[in-house]
């Protein structure tokens, strides 16, 4: 997915992007912690799964259509009167199936359907992992206080991450960031993007205040503002 399509489907503008990044500033000003907050199309390619799915239902085509083998047959021979050739049946069959496996992984790219054939399981692991993965990329691991935290959307999912580097999760439990992410998902859903980032970089950085207030000197780490991250690349 493009990231003009993705800043689409999340009904962001460039007042919004602007509105984040202001949020993100006042919320850091409050503490030493730094906060990233970044939107991915998606955290894996599935293809293993899409593909699985397109040859069940090619094998499902096949054993529909095994039955009515001796129909094919008998258009066949309505064709040609003799010297049929005998590699048309079995061809028929395979272009169907190929056919079918084509389609069927084109259709299973689409994210509606790639949510319900994808197990959740996998889902939550991929997204996770991403998640893991940009924290790592980002930089907000290697902060002063080790006191960053990653706000992360994966859309595709329809998931959320939180993750805080080892200096907040002594003090701050997992358990309240969990929550946070869970309501950002929830606003998200229902369609307010913009205020649902805005809520949530508010309460991050209340939390981070507490553990992690201002001191004079508070250099900012990290970039402010919301990334969209594009595809991932295939190796």
């Amino acid at each position: 997915m493009k990231q003009k399509t993705l800043i689409k489907k999340l009904k962001l503008s460039e007042k919004d992007f602007q509105d984040i990044k202001a949020a993100i500033q006042n919320a850091e000003e409050k503490t030493t912690g730094e906060i990233a907050v970044a939107v991915a199309p998606e955290s894996a390619h599935y293809s293993f799964w899409e593909l699985l799915f397109a040859n069940l239902i090619a094998a499902l085509a096949l054993i529909c259509l095994l039955p009515f083998a001796d129909k094919f047959y008998s258009i066949y021979q309505t064709v040609y009167w003799q010297n049929q050739p005998s590699w048309l049946i079995p061809a028929f069959f395979v272009i169907t199936c190929f056919s079918t496996v084509a389609i069927t992984f084109y259709i299973a790219n689409i994210p509606f359907i790639d949510r319900i054939i994808i197990p959740n399981a996998v889902k939550k692991s991929c997204v996770t992992h991403r998640a893991f993965r940009y924290f790592t990329e980002s930089g907000v691991y290697d902060t002063a206080e080790h006191s960053g935290i990653l706000i992360f959307v994966s859309f595709m999912e329809h998931q959320v991450r939180i993750l805080a580097d080892s200096g907040i999760a002594k003090r701050i439990s997992q358990d309240l960031w969990n929550l946070i992410a869970d309501e950002l998902a929830e606003d998200i859903k229902n369609g307010k993007t913009a205020q649902a980032f805005l809520n949530a970089i508010s309460k991050c950085g209340d939390l981070l205040a507490e553990q992690f207030p201002a001191k004079e000197e508070n250099p900012n780490e990290l970039s402010d503002g919301l990334v969209i991250l594009g595809d991932l690349e295939w190796y």
